[in-house]
Order: structure tokens, then C-alpha cells, then sequence
């Protein structure tokens, strides 16, 4: 039975959602051809769509859901904080606790404020950078994406030189510098006659299909910044909890700023945020330290440190700290297990094809040249083969997101049997489609 046969009352809503939601989604990017599922239950590995198919999922709320879908222990904090009260307006212990588990996972993290999304965090980490050191320029860097803000919106999709979306003025990204990833010599060459107040970056370049950092890449830019008084900030929304104390402690370079979404504020819920780092450069927030309000960077936000997203969000930084050692190794295994098995069914095909990742995340590529930046990840894509895989997994159960970029997030409910189907699905769809 066909994708369209099986996902009948899929399509349904959807043509009834077109009629009140542009586009018919909440986010550009959970659309795919010929319509996209309507998802009604998840749980583990899993989620079911309304007509009752199963799928194997690999996209995990954005990679939030590092402990699965519905984890039971977050479930029931949750259930216990609605009793109390999801959200006072007021300090709550919630939050200090919060707060504290913050500042013990990352190296950097002496002080902390959360935010009510990383798109959020991106905007008050730059205005505080700005404020810290009095210079208006930023670098950014090609293909890596911050979510909406309009300072960063600027180079996030290929080609680089067209608008990142209509409605932003020239006033809004003029101070934005566009920066090479993985090419330090690059980075050196951009910034001249240039006085960056920050650069900002994802360690793992995640929107282009999880790219890591070459050559010591991110040590050298920690050694320009320092030699350029530049503030460094690390977008760690998707990998800050990917890696135990994050990817910063993972490569050994912390970064001035951090950024943080998704997991931290438990997985699931809404008002999940945060920005952390130096104590000197967070401290330019404290109204205690400075009274004046023109002295100091704003930082606010009505939901931000809810006692509900802060309860489960320390139940998963706690949960993740007390069970490291059998996590984090379990992820890489699963995470080495598929990057190598998709390494070995191109191989023997002879399939022109790259694989990508680290840790519990990976991409395929279906480029003539290897990913390494921005323009590697784009340059050369086969799309229309890209988009065939999203579609031939979808008729297989399995899913995730996007049709454009095949790029995958594991999580502990996942097993070794489910990335054994996953890897022959691929196989199956290579031999298919090789010359």
C-alpha cells in the first residue's frame, strides 16, 4: 500500500490546516511532498500518525528528545509542577535549581539567565556581547543557523548571496560578517579592518547535516578571539547536551557565551532556553550591578524560568548526569554503528555519497564533493536523489526531517536492531537507484 493509501486522514487535515496556517504547518520546515503526517502520539523511538502507522523516528523534537519521546520521569515531574502551578511570575526554586545544573554541565557556565528559545537566546547573547564590549559587529558564519533573529538571519541557506527571508532591512544585518567554517585562514582574511564584538557558531554545523569541526578549528578561532578581543559564542541548542558538559568540553575550547534550547528545558515543552557564560560578560545583565537601566543589557521575557519547563528541565540535566556513563556511551555506539555501516553500503556499491556526524548524530550526503562548510554541504547536493530517500524511509516507516537534508538524531530509546533496518533500508534504496 502507498504513502497516499495508507495516510488518508494525513491529508485531510492538512487541506483543512492550509485554510488557517500558511502553508498548512507551524514551521516551514515540517512540510514534505505530496503532504505531511499529522502525528497524534509518540513514545520511545516512535511516533504513530492519525490513520495508526507506525514510524521509526530519527528527527527526536528537533533532536530535543535525547532520552526518547514521553519519558516517563519527565512525564511525572510535570504532572507533580501543574499541581503546584506551571508558572507563578515570580522567582521559584524551580529555577535556581535550574539554574545551578546549568552551570555544573558546562565548562564555561558561571552564570546563567533562560530564555524562552534558542532563536531568543541567540538575540540577548549578541545584544550582550555588543553591550560587553561596545563594538556593534558580528561575525557569522556561512550555513549555520540561529533561528529567526535578524542579525543572524544572513547566510543560512544556499546561495549565500540572496535574502534569508523577506522583511529584513539592511540596517538589520549590515554589522553581520560572514565567516568560512573549517577554514581558519578564511576566518583570518574575512575579519580584517573589522571590529567584531563576537563571532558566533554551532561547534557542529547541525543545518547543513551535522558537520564537525576540522584541524583544530575551534581552537584556533578561541586563539583570534582572544588575540582580537573578540567575544566567542557557542550556539550549543542542539549539541550542549549531545556530549556530557556539552561539545565545548568535548573539543576542549570554551567559548565566552553559550547559547542553549531544547533539552534544557526538558524536551517537550515550550519556554526552553537559556544563555550562559563569563560572569564579568553575564553580569552586564544584573540590575544589582548596574541600577541604571542604560548601563546594562536588558534581558526579560514573561515565561522565562517557569517553575513547569524549569522542574523538567532539571530532571533531564539530572537524569543525563546521573546516568552518563551508560548514556553517552550507548549513543555512540548506535551513532558509530549507523556512520559506519553507511560508510560500508557505499562502498560497495561504488555510490557517490558522504556520511557525516558525531557522537549520536549523522548525515548523508549525496554531494561530488566531501562536507565541510556551508558551500560543500550545498554546492554539489543531488536534491532530487535527497528528497527520493525522505520519501522511500516514509513508505518504510521510517521518519524525519528534511526531505532536503538527510540528517539524523538518535536517542537512548532507539536500539541497535532499529539502525540494523535503518542501515538495510539504505542498502535496499542504493541498489535501486545506482547507475
Amino acid at each position: 500500500m502507498g504513502f497516499e493509501e495508507r495516510t488518508k486522514k494525513s491529508k485531510v487535515i492538512f487541506e483543512k490546516a492550509k485554510k488557517y496556517l500558511p502553508g498548512g504547518v507551524c514551521y516551514g520546515s515540517r512540510y514534505f511532498e505530496p503532504y505531511p503526517l499529522c502525528i497524534v502520539k509518540a513514545k520511545g523511538s516512535k511516533v504513530w500518525d492519525i490513520d495508526g502507522n507506525e514510524y521509526v523516528d530519527y528527527w527526536m523534537d528537533h533532536s530535543a528528545a535525547i532520552l526518547g519521546h514521553n519519558y516517563e520521569p519527565v512525564i511525572e515531574a510535570v504532572k507533580e509542577q501543574l499541581n503546584n502551578g506551571p508558572f507563578f511570575g515570580y522567582l521559584n526554586e524551580e529555577a535556581v535549581k535550574w539554574a545551578e545544573q546549568v552551570c555544573k554541565w558546562f565548562p564555561s557556565a558561571e552564570m546563567v539567565r533562560p530564555t524562552n528559545s534558542g532563536t531568543e537566546g541567540n538575540m540577548y547573547n549578541i545584544r550582550l556581547a555588543r553591550a560587553y564590549t561596545g563594538r556593534k559587529k558580528i561575525g557569522k558564519f556561512e550555513g549555520h543557523w540561529h533561528g529567526g533573529y535578524d542579525a543572524l538571519h544572513k547566510a543560512v541557506s544556499y546561495p549565500f548571496d540572496k535574502p534569508a527571508s523577506l522583511g529584513l532591512t539592511e540596517n538589520q544585518i549590515k554589522n553581520t560578517i560572514l565567516l568560512p567554517f573549517n577554514d581558519l585562514d578564511g576566518v583570518r582574511e574575512r575579519i580584517k579592518g573589522e571590529d567584531l564584538a563576537c563571532m558566533i557558531l554551532e561547534p557542529v554545523m547541525g543545518a547543513g547535516g551535522f558537520i564537525p569541526p576540522e584541524n583544530d578549528f575551534l581552537k584556533g578561532l578561541r586563539e583570534l578571539c582572544d588575540e582580537k578581543d573578540i567575544l566567542l559564542i557557542f550556539d550549543e541548542v542542539v549539541t550542549g547536551f549531545r556530549f556530557v558538559g556539552g561539545a565545548q568540553k568535548f573539543y576542549g575550547v570554551k567559548p565566552d557565551l553559550t547559547t542553549l534550547g531544547k533539552t534544557v528545558g526538558g524536551q517537550y515543552f515550550a519556554g526552553a532556553g537559556a544563555i550562559c557564560g563569563r560572569a564579568d560578560v553575564m553580569e552586564k545583565i544584573d540590575h544589582l550591578k548596574h541600577p541604571n537601566f542604560w548601563e546594562r543589557s536588558f534581558h526579560g521575557g514573561t515565561y522565562t524560568g517557569n517553575a513547569l519547563v524549569a522542574k523538567a528541565g532539571y530532571i533531564v540535566m539530572k537524569e543525563l548526569e546521573r546516568r552518563k556513563d551508560e548514556i553517552y556511551p550507548y549513543l555512540d555506539k548506535l551513532g558509530k554503528r549507523a556512520r559506519e555501516g553507511l560508510i560500508d553500503i557505499f562502498e560497495k556499491y561504488g555510490f557517490q555519497a558522504y556520511v557525516t556526524g558525531i557522537g549520536s548524530v549523522f548525515g548523508i550526503h549525496f554531494t561530488r564533493e566531501r562536507p565541510k562548510d556551508g558551500l560543500t554541504v550545498y554546492r554539489t547536493k543531488n536534491l532530487k536523489l535527497t528528497t527520493a530517500l525522505h520519501r522511500f524511509m516514509l513508505e518504510h516507516g521510517v521518519i524525519y526531517l528534511s526531505p532536503s537534508t538527510a540528517h539524523f538524531i538518535l536517542s537512548t530509546a532507539h536500539t541497535e536492531e532499529e539502525i540494523d533496518t535503518f542501515l538495510a533500508l539504505v542498502d535496499k534504496f542504493i541498489k535501486e537507484h545506482k547507475e
